[in-house]
C-alpha cells in the first residue's frame, strides 16, 4: 500500500526553552505527513472538501520514543494500516536525520459527507486510485 516520506525542518518556535520539540507540535507534522500522502495520489484536503468530503480526526495516538530538537530535519514516514471504508487509519514513523526513530503513532479520521455532516463511505476516486498502488 502507497507510503510516503516527508521531510521537515524543526522550526525554534516548536521548541521549548531546552530545545526540545513542544510533544503537542507532533500533531502537526502528523498532518503534514498526511496531506501529503493525500497528495501523492494526486489530491488535496481542498479537493476533498470542494467534492463535498471533509475528514476530521477522530483518534490520535502517539508513542514517544526520543527527543527532536531545534533545527533537526525529520522524516514523517505515512502509510495506511488497510484500505479505508468509513474511517481511514494512518501509520507514522518519524524519524531524525541521522534515522533515528523517534515517534511512532497512528490517526484515526472518519470520511463526513460535507452538506448532511454525517458518515460517508471512501470516495471512489480515492479507492481506485489506492487499488492502483
Amino acid at each position: 500500500m502507497k507510503k510516503t516520506n516527508t521531510k521537515l525542518r524543526v522550526r525554534y518556535s516548536e521548541t521549548d526553552q531546552m530545545g526540545v520539540v513542544y510533544y503537542g507540535n507532533y500533531a502537526q507534522y502528523l498532518e503534514q505527513g498526511r496531506t501529503e500522502w493525500l497528495r501523492s495520489l494526486g489530491f488535496s484536503y481542498k479537493f476533498m472538501e470542494e467534492n463535498n468530503v471533509h475528514l476530521p480526526v477522530v483518534e490520535f495516538c502517539i508513542k514517544y520514543k526520543y527527543p527532536a530538537f531545534y533545527d533537526d530535519v525529520l522524516t514523517v514516514k505515512t502509510s495506511l494500516k488497510e484500505i479505508p471504508s468509513v474511517m481511514i487509519d494512518f501509520y507514522y514513523e518519524i524519524y531524525n536525520q541521522d534515522n533515528k526513530l523517534l515517534v511512532t503513532a497512528t490517526t484515526s479520521l472518519v470520511f463526513i459527507n460535507k452538506s448532511t455532516n454525517k458518515l460517508m463511505k471512501a470516495p471512489d476516486y480515492l479507492l481506485k486510485k489506492l487499488m492502483k498502488d
